[in-house]
């Protein structure tokens, strides 16, 4: 499914419009409280202004942190679709209250009602991406996911210019009020028609128990090391996501000489960034979760924000007075203006890149039953690094006296050091990758027939033997992760290793060869589809020297004897004569085709009692359109 005809669907539009809201609600009554306590009633309460900022954020963020392993819990135990309409519930209540505390400028109520607004917001946060897979299918899953970060940020961003000009008007107080109390109203109404799923029978197993539940909610992140590091990735994001904002204001007046106009140009090239970027995804990656964009994000993050660094102005007249600030349109008449805003666009296109496919990824390997436990870890862990930005600030920058241009660009070093560290603990991104590349540059892979490869459970794929990515292509088409059989002088390539290790591939040579190696690769296979994976092989045992398809050996029959199972042919078409083929003088010899196009076609599974390496070879032949 598209994304336009995903957005205009029964199933996704009414809970995407209900969680939006929501973002929406929460910045009108957030920005437009903390700009009445800087501006309009900066007296109101007995602290200075600057105390009251850091505590209205603290007030906000805390519940995140108190309160999200509770809320994974809860919604892990309840229907989520009545969840979701008791919590809207729940808002229209505070905001009824926050209308009336506006009304009457009860400032401290307000603060205690942005705790409970935060509180609210940390247990819609874990039934929000928990309920996804439950929604979409797994082809829409990516595309859900882009909708909802899109989403998210352009809520932000409304609600947060929404809250700033409300506060302008005569009568704020009671505009806020109205505004927030409609949409809480609104957003109740929208999830009436969120389609009733995950139903479940066990809330009696729900207590309120927030320490001991974070501890354990903490606890099944680390049980996947993929998805664990996946949260880590996230919440690296939002580290320099906080990072970025909390600068915009100093940042503009003191490096951009701009006003409050520019502010908000910079707030929303971010936002309006991570909205393309989050749309991208689906473009770039088609309809499944794909991984190897994670680290195109990264890339863009690391070199976009040096690029910041070089397009701030070196120096910048004194400026002492508030009317000699620039204002928008004086900003973009400068040397540095529009190279700021299309530097931060693009920080925020490539976070987009970097954070949909991860967010994806959660929800589509955490356990159904503990999926949105892993949703409140990833929330503990994100309020936690945003409040490590806070103090990474402070002390950059007031401590270590650095500018903040030089910030950013501290942070664009620390951004590529953290990838690396990632992808170095889970290469399964790094392979995704090249994989990506490959299939989107050198060669470009349609296929046919895939559907037929079981969606579960285990099976063997067999395939013909052209080139030396072979394994790569069909990798990078099937949509489960496929543990492939390598002859062993392949899968000992320099660099390739890498990868090869990373996809968990099996090597194998002859047992005349080394007995040892011969041995070994069986029983890897023989645990691999014991655990339900898929294993591919190539039969030939090595790469075609002539184009044609060789004999198939006998080995896929002993894989069968020991473990049936059914057998998917598959034929590659179209990679003789590739750079990385034998035509020619060989591969890496510079004589093959740089650019192929690839046909991957599949036929239905065999069953194990009648795929002989004969029958198989036949099968292979037909689908590559061999005459018998």
């Amino acid at each position: 499914m598209s994304q336009n005809r995903l957005i205009s669907s029964k199933r996704f539009l009414p809970f995407f419009l209900t969680q939006a809201s929501g973002a929406f609600n929460d910045n009108v009554f957030k920005n437009a409280l903390m700009l009445m306590l800087t501006f309009t009633a900066a007296s109101a309460l007995p602290w200075d202004t600057n105390l009251t900022m850091n505590l209205a954020t603290g007030l906000f963020i805390l519940p995140f942190l108190l309160f999200s392993a509770t809320a994974g819990a809860l919604a892990d135990a309840v229907c989520k679709t009545k969840l979701i309409r008791a919590l809207k519930l729940l808002e229209i209540g505070l905001m009824l209250l926050a209308a009336v505390a506006f009304y009457f400028q009860q400032y401290l109520i307000l603060l205690g009602l942005l705790f409970l607004m935060g509180s609210q917001s940390a247990f819609f946060g874990p039934v929000k991406y928990a309920i996804l897979p439950q929604l979409l299918t797994d082809k829409e899953l990516l595309a859900g996911n882009a909708w909802v970060e899109m989403g998210t940020f352009v809520a932000i961003l409304l609600g947060t210019i929404t809250g700033g000009l409300l506060v302008g008007l005569a009568d704020a107080p009671l505009w806020v009020g109205i505004v927030v109390l409609l949409f809480s109203v609104l957003g109740y109404l929208v999830s009436r028609r969120i389609p009733a799923v995950g139903e479940v029978h066990n809330a009696d197993k729900f207590r309120f128990a927030p320490w001991q539940q974070t501890k354990a909610t903490i606890s099944i992140s680390y049980q996947n090391r993929t998805l664990y590091l996946s949260i880590m990735a996230i919440s690296w994001f939002w580290f320099l996501g906080a990072s970025y904002l909390t600068q915009f204001p100093n940042f503009t007046k003191t490096a951009l000489g701009g006003d409050n106009t520019v502010v908000t140009a910079l707030l929303v090239a971010f936002s309006v960034g991570v909205g393309i970027g989050s749309m991208l995804c689906e473009r770039l990656s088609g309809d499944r979760v794909e991984l190897g964009i994670v680290p195109i994000g990264s890339i863009g993050l690391t070199v976009f924000g040096i690029s910041l660094f070089f397009s701030s102005p070196a120096v910048l007249p004194e400026l002492l007075a508030p009317e000699q600030l620039l204002s928008l349109p004086q900003f973009l008449a400068t040397a540095f203006g529009w190279w700021v805003l299309i530097d931060l666009t693009l920080i925020g296109v490539f976070g987009g890149l970097f954070i949909v496919p991860l967010y994806a990824l959660l929800q589509q390997r955490a356990e159904p039953q503990q999926r949105a436990r892993v949703i409140a870890a990833n929330n503990i862990f994100n309020a936690l690094f945003m409040v490590v930005s806070a103090i990474a600030g402070i002390v950059f920058l007031t401590v270590l006296g650095i500018s903040i241009p030089e910030y950013f660009l501290v942070l664009a070093i620390m951004n590529a050091v953290v990838a690396l560290y990632v992808y170095s603990m889970v290469p399964e991104f790094a392979l995704r990758f090249v994989i990506y590349l490959l299939s989107h540059t050198m060669y470009r892979v349609r296929s046919k027939g895939l559907e037929h490869i079981p969606a579960e459970g285990a099976a063997v794929l067999v395939a013909n033997h052209v080139s030396y990515v072979d394994a790569l292509l069909i990798g990078g088409a099937v949509r489960r992760p496929v543990r492939f059989v390598m002859e062993k002088g392949i899968y000992d390539l320099p660099v390739a290793n890498w990868l090869f290790k990373a996809a968990r591939t099996i090597p194998i040579c002859s047992k005349q060869k080394n007995e040892a190696v011969y041995e070994a690769a069986f029983a890897a296979i023989k645990r691999e589809l014991a655990e339900g994976n898929l294993v591919c092989i190539f039969p030939e045992g090595r790469l075609t020297k002539n184009g044609e398809i060789d004999s198939f050996r006998p080995g896929i029959e002993r894989i069968l004897a020991e473990t049936p199972v059914p057998v998917v042919p598959m034929a590659l078409k179209g990679l003789w004569g590739s750079f990385f083929s034998h035509h020619g003088n060989g591969a890496f010899k510079f004589k093959g085709r740089i650019w192929s196009k690839i046909m991957l076609t599949a036929s239905a599974p065999v069953p194990a009692e009648q795929a002989s390496a004969t029958e198989l070879e036949r099968q292979v032949r037909l689908l590559r359109g061999d005459s018998l």
